[in-house]
């Protein structure tokens, strides 16, 4: 079964542009970027650079002969040989009728060589794990119904057009199927097949986490033993959306506090967490200043704890923040994300800013919400140095409660399905 991608509709509107003989996709293994490619590129001759001895062929190739042999074509794993990423620099540089598309599982290919050697070059994009509205297609002609989150930030509507009840949302069957999935298993796409058994997609999800291991991190860095970037895995698994302490990490795992810092920052590399800033713009009151770190993927979360289920209010806490986070990436938005603490114990899960003031939201696993639970959100808005545009609550609360003209309580699945 396939799923339609919300990006797939931006590349397909610039693929053919000048300005875009070049385009990059970065993301986690498995997340569907050579599926998305081999849908919207079907004309591309696909190139994997993970066969050693075509790798070494593909190198020899001059400018002439790329341009001759493979005027259009995918280069799948093109940070497995960075070299290539000349060739198709100089191949650029020669010939005007000449297009490719560049895959990697890894930030290191987008920080590094291509804006390196491709800078101006090259469009560059970033593939997620499914969200709860592409979850909902069955088909790549399916078209995706933009979730109300997409269409407040997009400014199609506002916190007006959410519903009183999200019994009387026309598409709850359709949300709830996915946001069932989505909490038992994550986004990744290989878990939509009809023909896998919960008990072949818990599978998946483990070997998947032990090839990320032996393959993922291995093209991040070369490491002798595994065995302490492992525990720090796990022990960020287990405080997930926790404030992150590197010198209480480095005493769990047994290693430096530079070294946990490092093996995080490879974990945000392979698409693996987002790490949420703490906002800090506020000179006159005290902020805590410790990022907070989220897993990208419930279902990854899950496969590294050897867990089904049973989730926790941190967990809940991340997966909702990953999904608010991929679906403003899917739009190509310009927006940024922080958490914001007080020294005096007032706490925001996330703060979303755009260009003309901020969302704000407090997560919640309960079926009940109360006004103490929008609290922090009423009187947010002193603390900022731009207009609280909104603040909700997103909990499993069917009733939307609206708290005053700003803050609004919604059901998570009717918000963000």
């Amino acid at each position: 079964m396939d799923k339609n991608r919300q990006i797939e509709r931006i590349i397909s509107s610039v693929k053919d542009k000048r300005h875009a003989r070049i385009i990059v996709f970065t993301g986690a293994r498995q997340v569907g970027k050579t599926t998305l490619v081999k849908q919207v590129f079907p004309e591309y001759e696909y190139l994997s650079i993970e066969d050693p001895i075509l790798r070494k062929a593909y190198l020899n190739l001059s400018a002439a002969q790329w341009k001759s042999q493979f005027p259009k074509a995918t280069l799948d794993e093109v940070q497995k040989e960075p070299q290539l990423i000349e060739s198709i620099k100089a191949t650029y540089d020669t010939y005007e009728d000449v297009h490719y598309v560049l895959l990697g599982s890894s930030q290191l290919l987008l920080l590094e060589k291509v804006r390196e050697s491709l800078a101006g070059r090259c469009l560059i994009y970033e593939l997620y794990p499914l969200t709860l509205p592409e979850l909902a297609t069955q088909t790549w002609q399916d078209a995706i119904v933009p979730s109300l989150w997409q269409q407040i930030i997009t400014r199609q509507c506002d916190s007006s057009a959410i519903l009183p009840s999200f019994l009387m949302d026309k598409r709850m069957p359709v949300k709830n199927a996915s946001w069932e999935h989505y909490l038992r298993l994550g986004g990744y796409p290989a878990l939509v097949a009809d023909d896998m058994t919960e008990d072949d997609k818990y599978t998946w999800l483990r070997t998947y986490v032990q090839t990320y291991l032996e393959r993922d991190v291995r093209d991040l860095v070369s490491f002798r033993d595994l065995e302490p970037f492992i525990k720090l895995q796990r022990a960020v698994a287990v405080y997930t959306g926790g404030l992150f302490n590197a010198s209480n990490f480095a005493r769990d795992v047994g290693v430096t506090s530079k070294t946990v810092q490092r093996y995080l920052e490879y974990l945000r590399l392979s698409y693996q967490v987002i790490i949420l800033p703490a906002w800090e713009r506020n000179a006159a009151k005290r902020l805590v200043k410790a990022p907070k770190v989220h897993f990208m993927d419930n279902g990854v979360l899950q496969a590294i704890l050897q867990k089904r289920g049973g989730l926790t209010g941190s967990e809940f806490e991340s997966l909702i923040i990953a999904e608010i986070y991929k679906q403003v990436k899917n739009l190509q938005t310009d927006a940024s994300f922080h958490h914001l603490r007080t020294q005096d114990g007032k706490e925001i899960d996330l703060l979303v800013e755009t260009q003309e003031g901020y969302y704000a939201f407090e997560v919640k696993m309960a079926e009940h919400v109360s006004p103490i639970d929008a609290r922090h959100l009423l009187d947010v808005e002193p603390i900022l140095d731009k207009p609280l545009l909104h603040g909700f609550v997103l909990s499993n609360d069917k009733e939307t409660h609206h708290f005053s003209d700003k803050v609004t309580a919604v059901h998570a699945a009717m918000f963000l399905g």
